[in-house]
């Protein structure tokens, strides 16, 4: 997709003043005989053709800091984008602060996915969201978002963004279509609502956001209005395979690609895609800010999502054996997990926007910190670290891990108990992790 070598004898002198749109080395099969291709096919060659890369089958790890220019008009042209003179971003390739051959192939393939207008990369899940909100927010604006939200979301937004009197209001995140709308309209009341952020399912209770509802609300509660604000999604914990919110109404769709997108437990990556506006603003902010993603990463990434689909079913198939033998133990309290829905409310939320289960859950022990650090400390197989999505199996203590800094107050609200343990299931064989699950269960007692 990007312009990885310099003019070739079938490069015309239009492409060299940059007259067409950003220059792609040819048009990519996305469809045979009618039949649109699936992603999985298209994770394999699309953005890409080898002609420009002296044959290599995959693309190599461009690691520089700056490309030549075709042209000085080529050069202007490309300026011209990047700083927002002419809208659509760069057409050439300029500096790698700004764009790279391996992240915009990277960034073509992660849009497939969701079929989404365009797509960007950035250093780390945080710093895509960090980039989105100072691209969309401006000071004395309410953000509207669900509840909870991974704890250094939740930081972001109130404790960096307050300082700039940004304010924000958050509705539960299996909340009805109600309850959702009356939350809006008072924060409509504080002030300008800059868009309504959700999580789902969210970090760590494992509850759904019925997507639809907040978009109907939503378009009914700023009808006419010449602000309508974008909906947001951090779709870590099921996409993109499992959930596709885009397909749904939301406008904007976020990730720590770190998690089941790399897949490896080896890079650190994020990603926002939607709508072009949108895309296009946040360009903008990542092109200032400097926050892409390094080419060796984004060249990682590209291996990853070569077996995304592969990856995630087979976790998706062992969470689903592995609970079902853990929901049966005695000494588990519950467990959420998406493929047992806890009520009415969130089957039907299920129904309508998964279409599978994930392989991340919460597994609620009988007793406290001590009996959740007891059941850590035993296994064998399973990880202790943080993180998820992963090929190999993690398992953490939320409340004093990755959402220690919420108030205990906030976290009693949200279920986050000192009895609560986050399980994200791999790729390993699942009767040898109910295997470890057992032995480790008799040391809670």
């Amino acid at each position: 997709m990007a312009d990885e070598i310099a003019k070739t004898p079938e490069t015309n002198e239009a492409e060299l003043t940059g007259a067409t749109t950003r220059r792609r080395p040819k048009p990519d099969i996305m469809e045979i005989s009618g039949r649109k291709l699936k992603p999985a096919t298209l994770m394999m060659g699309h953005g890409y053709d080898p002609a420009l890369s002296e044959g290599s089958l995959k693309p190599p790890i461009f690691l520089t800091s700056t490309f030549a220019f075709e042209s000085a008009a080529a050069g202007k042209r490309h300026f011209e984008g990047v700083t927002g003179i002419r809208p659509g971003g760069s057409e050439g390739l300029i500096y790698s602060r700004f764009n790279g051959p391996n992240q915009e192939i990277a960034e073509d393939r992660l849009a497939v996915w969701e079929d989404a207008d365009d797509a960007l990369l950035f250093s780390s899940g945080m710093s895509a969201i960090a980039t989105t909100l100072l691209a969309l927010v401006q000071p004395g604006d309410v953000i509207v978002h669900s509840a909870p939200l991974y704890a250094a979301t939740e930081g972001l937004i109130g404790r960096i963004l307050g300082k700039f009197g940004v304010q924000w209001m958050d509705f539960p995140a299996g909340a009805t279509e109600e309850d959702i709308g009356a939350v809006v309209k008072a924060a409509q009341a504080k002030g300008r609502v800059a868009m309504i952020y959700l999580e789902s399912p969210a970090n760590p209770t494992n509850v759904l956001v019925d997507v639809e509802a907040v978009v109907a609300r939503r378009d009914f509660l700023f009808a006419g209005e010449a602000h309508q604000p974008p909906i947001v999604i951090d779709n870590t914990f099921l996409g993109p395979l499992w959930h596709k919110p885009l397909a749904h109404g939301a406008d904007l769709v976020v990730y720590s690609l770190t998690k089941y997108a790399g897949g490896h437990s080896d890079l650190v990556a994020g990603g926002a895609l939607g709508k072009q506006k949108l895309v296009d603003a946040i360009r903008m902010m990542r092109n200032t800010i400097g926050t892409i993603l390094d080419p060796h990463s984004a060249w990682m990434l590209l291996r990853s999502l070569e077996t995304l689909e592969l990856r995630m079913s087979r976790a998706g198939e062992n969470a689903a054996k592995v609970c079902a033998w853990l929901r049966d133990q005695p000494q588990v309290e519950k467990i959420v997990y998406l493929g047992f829905p806890s009520d009415a409310r969130q089957q039907d939320i299920y129904d309508r926007h998964c279409t599978g289960a994930g392989s991340t859950f919460s597994l609620y022990l009988k007793g406290g910190e001590a009996e959740s650090f007891a059941f850590l400390d035993a296994l064998k197989i399973a990880k202790l670290a943080v993180s998820l999505g992963g090929t190999e199996t993690l398992a953490s203590h939320p409340a004093a891990m990755t959402h220690l800094s919420v108030p205990a107050e906030r976290k009693k609200a949200l279920d986050i108990g000192d009895n609560m343990v986050r399980i994200s299931i791999g790729c390993e064989d699942a009767d040898d992790l109910i295997a470890d699950f057992a032995q480790a269960l008799q040391a809670v007692g």
